[in-house]
Parts: structure tokens; sequence; C-alpha cells
């Protein structure tokens, strides 16, 4: 049995334990201890290092593939390192490239441009959940004729969501019906939240003629696209996920691929994780999920001050630069956080 005795480390033994790891992470290659003395310039001899693994491997931190002298990290040895990673961040997150302020008030666009933007920095697959849409009122809501038979609603929250819906009906609509049903519509459901009952009540209103109910129904899903919005994920970095990618991470990689086909798992993985006050860093077992045993999931909250609207993450393999992942991840949503703090500002 492996004792657990991580605490009682010396600093040496941390640091040697984090050079093994970065070497590893840069490399992919196990890490012996003349190698780590000559790339990494520590000034001991091998063979200190050597008893410095073999006790660093004692405490389950590396283990010794039975083809190689050299050593690799296990995810209790990643879990340890990210853990040293995480109580060094500074207060506050570096500065990150997202460059939002162009978007205005569109969160959706600023939540799909944040995964793409940190997949690119990071060449990792990023993920972004939206935040809860069910307290969010409708803002605004406009019906549009585009052509005699098509009309496209377009449903606005006071959080920047947007909804739209094109609907062609069999016969030509009557103009002066899609007018009034744009004002009937902005007087009645504007200020109400998404999955109100009230809302619900205003889109069914017995006292509407049966044209005006059956046209309203023919609109009602936009509301309902808006309501389900609240179970999206941006994900960032998918296409390209498989170039490069060492032959040793195919497996890996390919069970991530099948997790995002789960997506309301992740969801459930980035929700059970919100901490408003630091990053997050889970390994392997601790994302519960049976195909991403060799993953890794690297996050941060953002929202407001006194509330926590979704997360930015980063998944990938266990062998993962953990701390340019959590850089970017701290800065990402420290960038989105002051983009949507704007946005619930000004309404």
């Amino acid at each position: 049995m492996v004792s657990d005795r991580t605490s009682e480390l010396t600093p040496r033994q941390r640091d040697i334990l984090a050079r093994v790891i970065e070497e590893y992470v840069a490399t992919g290659q196990p890490v012996g201890s003349r190698s780590l003395v000559e790339r990494t310039g520590l000034l001991v001899s091998p063979s200190t290092v050597r008893n410095d693994l073999a006790e660093l491997e004692a405490q389950g931190l590396l283990t010794h593939p039975h083809t190689s002298a050299g050593r690799i990290p296990t995810q209790k040895g990643y879990r340890f390192y990210a853990d040293e990673l995480l109580a060094r961040q500074d207060p506050r997150p570096g500065a990150f490239p997202l460059g939002l302020s162009d978007l205005r008030r569109e969160i959706d666009s600023a939540l799909e441009a944040t995964s793409e933007i940190l997949s690119r920095v990071t060449h990792m697959l990023a993920l972004v959940s939206a935040p809860p849409l069910e307290p969010t009122t409708v803002r605004h809501v406009e019906v549009l004729l585009l052509q005699p038979r098509t009309v496209m609603v377009v449903v606005i929250t006071s959080t920047g969501g947007v909804a739209k819906r094109v609907v062609t009906f069999d016969a030509a609509v009557d103009p002066g019906l899609a007018k009034w049903v744009g004002e009937y519509l902005n007087d009645r459901v504007a200020g109400l939240q998404l999955g109100a009952s009230r809302l619900r009540r205003a889109l069914e209103d017995p006292e509407l003629s049966t044209a005006e109910r059956s046209f309203i129904a023919a609109l009602g899903p936009a509301f309902a696209d808006l309501v389900q919005a609240e179970q999206r994920l941006y994900v960032g970095g998918a296409a390209g996920l498989l170039d490069d990618v060492p032959e040793d991470e195919l497996g890996t990689y390919r069970r991530v691929l099948v997790a995002l086909e789960r997506r309301a798992a992740l969801l459930q993985i980035l929700g059970n994780v919100l901490d408003p006050r630091h990053a997050f860093v889970r390994v392997g077992g601790e994302l519960a999920d049976p195909g991403l045993q060799g993953a890794a999931l690297v996050g941060a909250t953002y929202g407001l001050t006194n509330r926590t609207l979704g997360a930015v993450g980063l998944l990938g393999p266990d062998r993962m630069d953990y701390d340019k992942a959590i850089r970017s991840v701290r800065g990402a949503a420290q960038e989105l956080s002051r983009f949507v703090e704007e946005v619930y500002e000004d309404n």
C-alpha cells in the first residue's frame, strides 16, 4: 500500500517532483536522475536525485515504467503538483488576449469567442458554460415578415441572449396580424422571466382569437430555445483536436471526443466544481466519468461580484502544462467577468 506522507516532502523533493513533471510534459519521455541533473541544472548529484525519486515513487507521486530507468508522474503526482501551483497563484490573474469589448452586449458571441481564443492560445480543448437563463427576463421581441408566408421572431433577453426562429406558414400571413403580435408580445411578456408561468399564460391566452393563438403558438418555440440554452456548452478546438497529437495520447483524446457527445455530463462536471474563490483542477478519477480517467480539467469561474454564472475550462490528457492552463483560464475568466458585469449593470 502506498504511503501518504506528501506533507513531509522536503523542499528539494517538491522541486524535483515539479521538474520531473515539467520535463515529462515537455518531452513525453520517462525522466532519469542523470538527465534531470543535466537538463535542469540541479546542484546535487545524480545519486541524491535518484534517492529522492525513489522516495517520491514510494509515496505514489511517480511511477517506474518496466521498460525504462526513468520515472513518470502518477495522477496523484499531477494532483500534488497542481495544488502547489494553485497555492502560489497571484491574487489577480494576468492579462489574457480576449478582446471582448467589440462584442457589445452579445453574451453568446463572447462565450463562443472565449472558447475559440482559449483553445488557440493553449492548444487544448476549451469549454465555457453559459450562464443559467431561468431567472433571465425577456427584454424585447421582434416579429418580422420576411416573405408573404415567412415570419422571423427574434427574442432578446436582459442578459444579451438572442433566439431567432423562422417559421413558414401554409398561407400568406396578414401583415396586420404580424404587426399586432409583435406589439402584443412586447406588451405582455417583456420583463417576464423565461420559463415563468405568466409568460406561458401570455402565449396561450384563451381570450385571443383562434388565428391569433395559432400564430403565437408557431412562434413560441423561440422562447423554449432560450430556456434550453441554459444547458449550452461552448467548445473551442474540437475540430483540430487530433492534429499533431502524440500517438500515446490518441486514446485519451478520443475518449475526450466521446465525452463531448455527452455535453450534459460535462456541464455537470463543470457545475460540480464551481468555486467562486479559486481556480480548480480535477485529475482522472476526480472527474467521475469512466471515459476521462486519463484526462484532466483545469478551470475557473466567471460571473458577477456576488454571483457565479459559469466556468471556463481546459480539458485534455493529464500530461498537460498545468501552469499555463491555470494562468490561461484565470485570465480568460477575469475578462469574461468584466464583460458580463457591464451587460448586467446596464439592465
